[in-house]
């Protein structure tokens, strides 16, 4: 596989965005809130509604769950030897434990693998999203002035569209139901352009983010546990799951990604140290630009 035919058709993409919000000066929550609450849920209801649920669907849960929790307990033990605040442990589990799988994974995967490892990665990021409306946003929570609590976290996950769609496109699979086709085409449609959107999207919240580095020791600590402990966890539960080939190497690259983007949203909304998330962000998806590639060449 050729990586640089992967990867740079993806920061073009990245590129585009960040310099029309420069020059531009776009609405970058508008953007985002139409990209998560009118496409994406399509996306993951084409995804689920085409693609057979079987039993490996159950692996992808474990192996999320698994990840997360894995780079939490990591981030949590660093805190504690270095006894950390709240505040400061919050920042880093957000900034560390999520990874960037709607806005940078899936497209990797499509470019690598085409349709059939991008269902595989659409259900991934499914998955990942249910994790950072329920375990993120309390961490964030927890590294508010208040301490935090279940209850935003609850609120959040009644809230989320992508779900909705994913459980829609699951029903309607187990149920047979053939959907009409133009019904099915605007659907397709819509679906298509959910990722150069939320590809944009973030070239356009990179450009928002100031280029200051402070805080080495966690900032660093930070983008190891992102970039490199995180495809190293996931290649041991890949080992531990009766999983194939491919499914392993997309679980290992999407473990590989940069933080999340969302996570800065949820550390400005709980006062969760959001400059030092991200800065996590900004850092980690230019550091990717070598680390991913070497990912990729590694599991392909």
């Amino acid at each position: 596989m050729n990586v640089l035919s992967v990867i740079a058709p993806i920061f073009i993409i990245f590129a585009v965005g960040f310099f029309g919000q420069k020059h531009l000066q776009l609405n970058t929550k508008t953007a985002s809130t139409l990209a998560l609450y009118l496409m994406s849920p399509f996306l993951a209801f084409r995804t689920f509604y085409t693609q057979p649920i079987q039993e490996e669907f159950l692996y992808l849960c474990l192996y999320a769950a698994g990840l997360c929790f894995i780079l939490i307990g990591s981030v949590y033990l660093y805190g504690r030897v270095r006894r950390l605040q709240q505040k400061e442990i919050s920042a880093l589990v957000l900034s560390s434990a999520f990874m960037n799988n709607g806005n940078y994974g899936t497209p990797v995967i499509l470019f690598a693998f085409g349709s059939a490892g991008f269902d595989v990665a659409i259900m991934l990021m499914v998955i990942q999203q249910l994790l950072m409306s329920t375990v993120g946003i309390y961490t964030a929570a927890r590294g508010s002035e208040s301490g935090g609590s279940v209850k935003p976290a609850l609120k959040a996950v009644v809230r989320m569209p992508i779900a909705y769609g994913a459980f829609a496109g699951l029903a309607l699979q187990l149920s047979d139901v053939q959907l009409a086709i133009p019904l099915f085409n605007a659907i397709d449609l819509i679906a298509d352009a959910a990722i150069p959107t939320i590809m944009l999207i973030l070239g356009m919240q990179l450009a928002s983010i100031p280029w200051k580095f402070s805080d080495p020791q966690n900032l660093s600590v930070a983008l190891i546990t992102r970039l490199v402990l995180s495809p190293i966890v996931a290649l041991g539960l890949t080992l531990l799951l009766p999983v194939d080939e491919l499914t392993a190497a997309i679980m290992i690259i999407m473990a590989a990604t940069p933080a999340a983007a969302n996570t800065t949203m949820f550390a400005i909304q709980y006062g969760a140290k959001p400059e030092f998330v991200s800065r996590v962000t900004l850092f980690s998806t230019v550091l990717s630009v070598v680390t991913v590639p070497i990912v990729l060449w590694l599991t392909t």
